[in-house]
């Protein structure tokens, strides 16, 4: 039996960039499915908008869902997903808090926490926010 817990974030319009921004930081496969290739989808202005985008094989056999809201419904960006990265290899995950603050708002430098850990908090461009834990030893090269 195999479970998975991945985030799934929500966009107005920009899902595709997000998702090729993320694929650069986190690697992995992309796909993309937009609306107009949807039968019935009723707007030309939201056709080349994400239904639905996904990266598969992002290290250690994570999944990133991503896709746009359309103008129809409600959305407040940014406000109700904080997404956590969490794991011992540094190396990997100081990658990707450089790739998600490019551009960003740091929120919480990434530095050693009372609990021994190192954690930062930054929201990337798009508006998606992000925790970063390292765990092991905390001693974190620079």
């Amino acid at each position: 039996m195999t479970l998975t817990l991945n985030p799934y974030l929500s966009f107005r319009g920009t899902a595709r960039e997000a998702l090729e921004h993320y694929v650069r930081v986190f690697g992995g496969t992309l796909t993309l499915m937009p609306f107009g290739e949807m039968p019935g989808h009723a707007s030309p202005e939201e056709a080349e908008w994400i239904m639905h985008g996904q990266i598969d094989g992002i290290a250690g056999g994570l999944t990133l869902m991503a896709s746009d809201t359309p103008t129809s419904m409600d959305l407040t960006v940014g406000s109700d997903v904080t997404t956590a990265l969490t794991g011992d290899d540094e190396e990997t995950l100081r990658s990707w808090w450089d790739g998600l603050a490019d551009g960003g708002t740091v929120t919480l430098p990434l530095e050693q926490a009372p609990w021994g850990d190192w954690y930062g908090q930054v929201t990337d461009r798009f508006g998606a926010r992000w925790m970063v834990n390292i765990t092991g030893s905390g001693q974190m090269s620079d």
